[in-house]
């Protein structure tokens, strides 16, 4: 029971401002009060298939340097979700990697950089069509 007299005592506290977690919580994203967000989830405890490793830390780095690349969201919507189709295949526990599914989701993470890299995109910088070029260079030869 809470004493008011004793600050050591247990106090019941309220929380109407947003997520309250007791326990475990592991890969939860939680955004609210937004009008825009990006979230982006890694788990490490996934396995990569042998033979895939340098591919997933290469689309892995791409995942974390997307929200700088000067992307609509729409576009960086369509390459996040492209990476992290890629991530799902080359992690799948069920089966080996198809590399059918892998060449399209490659294509596409490459499509969505290609506006970059060429300059498209408006106030794109040149860091980021170089950062994109090179993207896209290093995808091309991944599989």
């Amino acid at each position: 029971m809470n004493d008011p007299q004793n600050p050591q005592s247990p106090q019941t506290v309220h929380h109407h401002d947003g997520p309250v977690i007791h326990g475990s919580s592991s890969h939860n994203q939680f955004a609210w009060n937004n009008e825009t967000v990006t979230q982006n989830q890694q788990s490490n405890g996934a396995t990569v298939a042998p033979g895939y490793e340098a591919l997933a830390e290469l689309v892995a780095g791409l995942l974390g340097q997307l929200p700088q690349a000067g992307l609509a969201d729409r576009d960086r919507e369509d390459a996040e979700a492209a990476a992290q189709e890629v991530l799902a295949e080359i992690t799948r526990t069920d089966a080996a990697p198809e590399e059918g599914r892998l060449r399209r989701a490659l294509a596409g993470l490459r499509g969505a950089l290609a506006p970059v890299a060429t300059g498209v995109v408006a106030g794109t910088t040149v860091g980021a069509q170089e950062w994109a070029l090179g993207a896209i260079t290093s995808l091309t030869g991944a599989l």
